[in-house]
């Protein structure tokens, strides 16, 4: 397979529920089978419409398992998670992911238009074939991405920040409402990392809201709203420039903290 979460099928207009928020988990904890620990341990938070949330913490923190299971990807243990008053699994088509790069098989034998019209096949089910209003939307995710002259490339002839813009491109085609992103700067040039951002700020202006996984703690304070610092537990959630301090950075990452008159913080 291409990636798992282009395989979703069947359309839903269920509208969002009023008031409620874009995310919701409720005491989620998950292990995995025949795991000593849990790869998460009593996930609870609010998302609200509109919202750019950091998602950040260390390799095995749980950040691609929180993802996968608002993708239903991962079966629920306990607990609970819904998208804009509904349960995360019974409307796909407002959910959309930017997989990380290693986890898509970048040898499948497929252009970067059919891969951006994937983001169309949720809302068309399987036996409905893609409409004039869906190719132009293609078209214009293409253009968007600055990708339009690569549609009829195979994607394993990109470079990495190239399928990174497919990968993005299909997202927009998909024109979901929580937007989820496994580290989308990883081994893309600055150029990528711009438009990137640049798109993330622009839907949200539109009310769509971004979760963003990242080790990059430099582009908190400008690119997001909120940091929510993950390590099987949450360790801090709220405004950048509130949680994103020493001492948080020290629990999330396992480092030993010491205040300025004792030395500094370390690993």
């Amino acid at each position: 397979m291409f990636t798992k979460p282009i395989l979703y099928g069947g359309s839903c207009t269920t509208p969002p529920a009023d008031n409620e928020p874009a995310l919701r988990i409720t005491d989620v904890t998950y292990r995995y089978p025949g795991a000593a620990a849990d790869a998460l341990s009593d996930i609870s938070v609010e998302i609200r419409p509109g919202e750019r949330v950091a998602l950040v913490g260390p390799n095995g923190s749980g950040k691609s398992t929180l993802l996968n299971m608002i993708l239903g990807l991962v079966p629920m243990q306990s607990g609970s998670i819904s998208v804009y008053g509904h349960e995360a699994t019974a409307c796909h088509h407002r959910v959309a992911i930017v997989p990380q790069r290693s986890s898509v098989e970048w040898r499948f034998p497929v252009t970067v238009r059919n891969v951006v019209l994937m983001g169309r096949y949720v809302h068309l089910g399987w036996l409905r074939r893609p409409s004039s209003e869906d190719h132009d939307l293609v078209d214009e995710a293409l253009r968007e991405m600055g990708i339009a002259h690569l549609a009829d490339r195979q994607i394993g002839e990109l470079s990495g920040g190239q399928q990174q813009r497919v990968m993005l491109a299909r997202t927009l085609a998909h024109d979901a409402d929580l937007l989820l992103l496994d580290e989308p700067l990883n081994h893309v040039d600055l150029t990528t990392q711009e438009l990137i951002f640049h798109t993330i700020e622009r839907l949200s202006q539109m009310g769509k809201t971004a979760i963003v996984s990242t080790h990059d703690l430099g582009i908190l304070p400008v690119h997001f709203s909120r940091a929510l610092f993950l390590d099987k537990s949450i360790i801090a959630d709220g405004p950048v420039g509130d949680v994103l301090t020493a001492e948080t950075i020290a629990r999330a990452y396992g480092f030993e903290f010491h205040d300025g008159r004792k030395g500094p913080w370390h690993g």
